[in-house]
């Protein structure tokens, strides 16, 4: 049937939902049997790039343009740098740093979220090293003492990060305490279950697959409806100075 246009997507002027059925697929330079969806990026005036890369069979990335988040979705990639090699499977991450020379190939379909961010130095801090990580060995810590609500914090706290990523799982019925306000933007990308989620003073249904772009200062708000817990994953830019 056709839709006759209709779609859940929608574009505001301090947030944005991006579904399924608009995603377009284009490869970026450098891949190989691969191609990605750009979620968002400078274009928007967004700090960072996040994007789907779906590698076929023998796919690969090309090169990071700044430092490189990469976390599983489906599938499994092997990631070569510093001489080694290392076996990401599904909910495996890796954190790589900016000019670090690497390679990420499949040797079978995989998809990945991808977050690439230019690196903010802070005077008198080492910049971090390679992280490899895998969300389901993190220990999740319970939102202002809410235990439906759990956080997987992905990256070292410390201020050698300029961002972090985080996993945050809602049981059904579960809602963020307030509506939101702060200086940090947002990627979102919406792993399993579904929910309502208030953006700016508008409200949304929204499902796993989805993706949310929320700038400074965009007020925010998220719900968990359904049957199912809802989980998504989230990026935010940390520890640096609003100046910097």
């Amino acid at each position: 049937m056709f839709n006759l246009g209709h779609s859940r997507s929608r574009t505001a002027g301090d947030h944005f939902l991006l579904t399924a059925d608009t995603f377009i697929r284009a490869a970026l330079p450098g891949m190989t049997n691969a191609t990605a969806i750009v979620h968002v990026s400078p274009a928007v005036g967004a700090a960072f790039t996040q994007y789907t890369a779906e590698l076929a069979a023998n796919g690969s990335l090309g090169p990071a343009a700044a430092q490189r988040f990469v976390y599983v979705l489906e599938g499994s990639v092997v990631l070569s740098a510093e001489d080694s090699t290392h076996t990401l499977n599904a909910n495996g991450y890796a954190y790589i740093p900016e000019d670090l020379e690497h390679s990420i190939t499949s040797t079978q379909p995989a998809k990945l979220a991808v977050i690439e961010k230019k690196y903010q130095v802070l005077d008198g801090v080492e910049a971090p090293g390679l992280f490899i990580g895998d969300e389901t060995r993190i220990t999740p810590t319970a939102l202002n003492g809410d235990e439906d609500l759990a956080v997987r914090t992905l990256l070292p706290g410390d201020s050698s990060f300029d961002f972090a990523v985080n996993t945050m799982g809602y049981v059904p019925g579960a809602t963020l305490a307030q509506t939101e306000i702060h200086v940090m933007e947002h990627g979102l990308l919406m792993l399993t279950g579904g929910g309502i989620y208030k953006l700016g003073d508008q409200w949304y249904p929204v499902t796993a697959g989805d993706f949310i772009y929320m700038a400074p200062f965009c007020p925010q708000w998220f719900g968990a409806l359904g049957k199912q817990p809802a989980k998504y994953l989230i990026y935010k830019d940390w520890n640096r100075h609003p100046l910097a």
